[in-house]
């Protein structure tokens, strides 16, 4: 429970500024104050529907070419990532009051989200780490305890243990895997 509300509020800040940033650079997009409701999409969407659309893709793609090359695969790989963002992209703005007009106002946003992610995944053990031990020391507080400091997640991994795991055909996407083995 506890892995998931730190992961949610974590993913949940840095959508936001995302989302800001994009109403602020990009023409066409309107966010304003509404990127603190589309921030909960984004999120809900990053945390449940973008793992299985990814997955789905993945799937389809892997049965329709049997021999790729390393590049190739890379591209299919983007392409699809890409497509995953646009369809959360329109969640987003269908479902909340951020308003999109014109193309490259449907077109750039799925791809600012996609570089924001990028960096996201890059500083999500550390983020994640920081917001467990703020979840610890309120926790402590409202139960009128000491605030201790505890491993808030899993010990980090190696480079090797990641590519290892990485390099099971287990068909699932970094954030199932990390799903999983927060479940234990």
């Amino acid at each position: 429970m506890k892995n998931g509300i730190v992961r949610f509020a974590a993913l949940y800040v840095f959508n936001v500024a995302a989302l800001l940033v994009i109403g602020l650079l990009l023409p066409g997009v309107s966010v304003g104050f509404n990127a603190l409701w589309a921030s909960v999409i984004l999120t809900l969407a990053a945390l449940f529907v973008k793992p299985l659309l990814a997955g789905a893709f993945r799937r389809s793609a892997a049965k329709s070419a049997a021999e790729r090359t390393k590049a190739g695969e890379k591209v299919v790989q983007y392409v699809l990532v890409y497509l995953v963002e646009l369809i959360v992209w329109v969640l987003t703005v269908w479902l909340s009051g951020v308003r999109a007009s014109g193309f490259w106002a449907f077109v750039l946003p799925p791809l600012a989200l996609l570089f924001g992610w990028m960096v996201y995944d890059q500083i999500d053990d550390r983020l994640r780490a920081k917001a467990g031990e703020i979840y610890d020391a309120v926790q402590a507080r409202v139960k009128g305890g000491e605030t201790t400091t505890s491993p808030t997640t899993a010990a980090a991994e190696s480079p090797e243990t990641r590519a290892a795991r990485d390099e099971l055909d287990d068909g699932l996407t970094p954030e199932q895997r990390r799903m999983l083995d927060e479940l234990g």
